[in-house]
């Protein structure tokens, strides 16, 4: 009995030690999509999911709304749409998605980020820092932002143009000295086609009023609070729009150029 309680120990012993490894992954959790990036790029503009089952799967995440009315972020358990005048409105539970992320956040490592002169070089600085990049994260960063540079998008009357059509109308908003909170989701590149490879981000005012998905930013002296996670879970749409729809062709620039903005800085 001593001997196995010894090896026993022992085990737990290493497993603990290679638990607090550099780079081992202490991922669990996970993140919830509905639909695919490429269904939204694609027109499909209508979804059957409620904000109200959204919530099931998560507290904290991103989206739109049905008719791609308005850039969708989730904080803290309640959901809100920036409208296309900048304006955040806070969701009722009966209204529906066509494509949105979600996940219950948890903080497994904080990064202090001294500066970050644009969303360039805070996707940069994360990157270098934030572990594997074949695993998903979710991203809060809290404070006052020296400068903001958000979009919205309004909502859109069928027959649907595709999206890179439509963010061409995009509203652009900027913001100068501004409290508030940026959601990001960082993606594993393989998610091509079915995700937003990479970063994405919405931002939200700390009164609740203003924000958007985010073009830009700069800010001096913030912490990134990061979760990380190794599951996926994906629910497809039943529309028949989505159903019909051939996913035979490669979107990937279509998704970066709607990523970008559309007008001069």
């Amino acid at each position: 009995m001593k001997t196995t309680n010894k090896l026993y120990s022992v085990l737990l012993f290493l497993a603990l030690a290679c638990f607090c490894l550099p780079g081992f992954s202490r991922a669990d959790g996970t993140i919830y999509q509905y639909s695919i990036i490429d269904s939204l790029l694609a027109g499909n503009y209508d979804g059957e999911l409620s904000i109200a089952s959204l919530k099931k799967h998560g507290d904290t995440g991103l989206g739109t709304f049905n008719r791609l009315d308005g850039e969708m972020i989730f904080i803290d358990g309640e959901v809100y749409k920036i409208t296309s005048k900048g304006n955040a409105v806070k969701m009722k539970d009966t209204e529906n998605t066509p494509f949105a992320e979600t996940a219950f956040f948890n903080t497994d490592k904080i990064i202090k980020l001294d500066s970050a002169d644009s969303l360039a070089e805070l996707n940069k600085k994360i990157s270098a820092t934030i572990g594997s990049a074949n695993l998903f994260y979710v991203i809060r960063i809290d404070g006052k932002f020296n400068k903001m540079r958000t979009r919205s998008i309004p909502a859109q009357t069928k027959p649907y143009l595709p999206l890179i059509d439509v963010v061409k109308k995009q509203s652009v908003f900027r913001f100068k000295d501004v409290e508030g909170s940026m959601i990001g989701i960082k993606s594993p590149d393989y998610v091509k086609g079915i995700g937003v490879p990479g970063f994405h981000w919405h931002f939200i005012t700390k009164d609740r009023k203003a924000g958007g998905h985010v073009l830009d930013c700069f800010f001096t002296d913030m912490v990134a609070k990061v979760g990380s996670y190794n599951n996926f879970s994906l629910q497809l749409p039943e529309t028949r729009s989505f159903l019909e729809t051939a996913f035979d062709q490669d979107k990937e620039k279509e998704l970066k150029a709607v990523e970008k903005d559309s007008k001069k800085k």
